[in-house]
């Protein structure tokens, strides 16, 4: 399962910890004394919601002031105004930091490179989107060797920033690195660091979201708030499902997909199989994480609860992860081809192909047992073995799961899936 955490949980929580600098701040509730002494001392602040989602300045609930009287009034506005369809938590104000330049960094898994790469850019802010492969530069990490300063330095040179603001900067991203690395994080983008007249760097915006299934995000020992969500009744059953047991897991986030269902096994191969099918069009249905060795009924109620919010609707079902070390594939592909036939029977036949990718501990007899399944359903499938990458299979269900959306005869599509 993962977490999002925005701006203000990075103010409170991690930039002091992991020596990232980052403007002065204040949240709502806060005494108008403490409002107005903040803004004699900065001169100026900006107000914002504190809500998970972006384009918050294009929302126009980004707000500069320099009245405390004003400010007061800002914040608690903002607080209450909703953004992209989201009520925000609270809201606060943080330091106006007066910008020559703005930098973007972001690290990210990488479906090239099966690993961590961080992206740099000169050209940051609410445009970052639109800027050209030239004004960006992406360095593959080491997951055990980490980022260093020298290698930082050398992307920003690349970029055209030299002297001692590159090595600012360049300590900077270190510290970024070193907080994505350390907290079980799966992406983290600060955007933009404000970099003033006189070479100071601040991170003046954050985004992050932290692996649930990994031990490192647990052990940070923080608290982290509930946001107000707008969860779909498929994201709501699955947690309530996933807070029953703590036999592995059984984690989804809706995508608003069309094409393809998938189960997917493994947080980081989850991460990279969904960001290849979104990339070559293969439209997934949710982001699912269903590792961590589920015994046979918790795997096969968590694909019932899949099945009965999506099959329906599905072009293709992908059955996918990587080489598991102790999940037991014969366990989890007998509860889902199981789940699979009690829907077949109760909804009627189903003619979408099924794509499988997997390794790991039973897999002969899991392939057998999913086999036997879709047989008996007259299913086309294809089985890829663990010396298949997870991106080349992902690959092939986006082809073969566009192929089979844009034709409309069930008969027609029976013929392309086989």
């Amino acid at each position: 399962m993962s977490l999002r955490v925005g701006e203000l949980g990075f103010l409170k929580e991690l930039a002091g910890r992991f020596q990232i600098p980052a403007p002065e701040f204040v949240v709502e509730p806060v005494a108008q004394s403490i409002v107005k002494d903040r803004l004699e001392k900065w001169g100026s602040g900006i107000i914002k919601p504190d809500v998970l989602t972006g384009k918050r300045g294009k929302a126009g609930v980004i707000r500069t002031v320099t009245d405390y009287r004003e400010a007061v009034r800002m914040l608690k506005q903002v607080a209450a105004t909703e953004v992209s369809g989201q009520q925000p938590r609270t809201a606060y104000m943080v330091q106006a930091v007066p910008a020559d330049m703005e930098v973007f960094s972001a690290i990210t898994y990488s479906s090239r490179t099966l690993g961590p790469t961080m992206t740099i850019s000169l050209q940051g802010g609410m445009d970052i989107e639109s800027v050209g492969e030239a004004g960006k530069v992406s360095i593959p990490v080491g997951i055990f060797r980490g980022l260093n300063a020298y290698e930082a330095s050398e992307a920003l040179s690349h970029l055209g920033m030299e002297g001692q603001l590159n090595a600012k900067l360049a300590r900077a991203l270190v510290g970024q690195w070193d907080m994505f690395s350390s907290t079980g994080m799966l992406s983290c983008e600060i955007n933009p660091w404000r970099v003033t007249h006189d070479g100071g760097v601040y991170a003046c915006d954050f985004k992050a979201t932290f692996d649930g299934n990994n031990r490192k995000s647990h052990d940070l020992g923080i608290r982290w708030p509930e946001y107000p969500t707008n969860e779909t009744s498929f994201e709501e059953e699955m947690k309530a499902w996933a807070t029953s047991s703590y036999q592995g897991q059984a984690h989804v986030s809706d995508l608003g997909g069309k094409k393809i269902l998938p189960i997917l096994f493994g947080g980081g191969a989850s991460t990279i199989i969904i960001e290849t099918l979104n990339q070559l069009g293969g439209d997934p249905i949710f982001l699912s994480d269903f590792g961590g060795n589920p015994p046979y009924d918790r795997m096969k109620q968590t694909a019932a609860i899949c099945f009965k919010h999506h099959l329906a609707r599905a072009s293709l079902l992908l059955i996918l992860g990587g080489k598991a070390n102790n999940t037991r594939i014969d366990v989890t592909f007998a509860a889902i081809g199981d789940a699979l036939q009690e829907w077949v029977d109760e909804n009627g036949p189903l003619q979408i192909p099924v794509v499988v990718g997997r390794g790991g501990p039973g897999l002969v007899q899991g392939f057998g047992h999913l086999k036997k399944t879709l047989d008996n359903l007259g299913m086309p499938y294809v089985f890829f073995g663990p010396d298949s990458p997870i991106t080349m299979v992902a690959a092939y269900a986006a082809e073969l799961a566009s192929l089979v959306a844009d034709i409309e005869s069930p008969e027609e599509q029976e013929n392309v899936a086989s």
